[in-house]
């Protein structure tokens, strides 16, 4: 899937419906709101599909997203509503491969605390990685990797991952290797877990497919 046709994907879909706000625990925002929010985003992907096709730098891009996200008025938006809007905005940023991390940090936390989290990130990319798993999105073919930090020979194979692509929003299914004590996930975000005792292969592949039937 091009960047184009990801941004439209994200233009055409309704960010804010309350499946969305199930999906992360939450009770929906107010209709208004909601409407205000999709707005702002609907813009954001509209200058950035305009901007791509027409072969604009990074540094545009970036201004296009930085001016888009401080154009939010976030004294309106609790702690939820603002990281909601980030993790979208992070998603853009991703698709035309911007680095907005340090501005999304900035905007949700506050330059101080985004400093402290700076350097907690530096400590954790110190963590060791022994070995990385890697498959391709069924739907976008981006890499969905799984870093492995520490393993115990005692640790039976535990099962699978039904996982969402943060590229495309596809859910995949992942099977769990053994052995394995510590990971980390890379460009994807957990859904379920499925127990071996409970799920073998052909059994995780009827959950899968139900997830993203009932998850559309």
């Amino acid at each position: 899937m091009s960047k184009i046709d990801q941004l439209k994907y994200l233009l055409e879909k309704n960010k804010f419906s309350y499946s969305e706000w199930e999906k992360r625990g939450l009770n929906p925002s107010a209709s208004e709101l909601c409407e205000y929010l999709e707005n702002n985003l609907n813009s954001c992907l509209n200058s950035l599909i305009d901007k791509t096709e027409n072969k604009a730098s990074q540094k545009e891009l970036k201004k296009t997203l930085s001016l888009n996200l401080r154009s939010l008025n976030k004294s309106n938006l609790d702690t939820e509503e603002k990281e909601f809007v980030c993790d979208y905005y992070n998603d853009f940023s991703k698709i035309v491969e911007v680095d907005f991390k340090s501005e999304l940090n900035n905007w949700l936390y506050g330059t101080l605390l985004n400093l402290l989290i700076k350097t907690t990130e530096l400590i954790k990319g110190k963590e060791k990685i022994i070995e990385t798993l890697v498959q391709n999105c069924t739907k976008c073919n981006s890499k969905l990797e799984t870093f492995i930090l520490e393993k115990n020979e005692e640790i039976l194979d535990s099962g699978f991952f039904i996982v969402r692509c943060k590229s495309c929003r596809e859910y995949n299914l992942i099977e769990k290797g053994s052995k394995i004590k510590r990971l980390r996930f890379g460009e994807y975000e957990l859904t379920e877990q499925l127990a071996k005792k409970d799920y073998d292969l052909e059994g995780a592949k009827i959950r899968l497919k139900q997830i993203q039937f009932f998850r559309k």
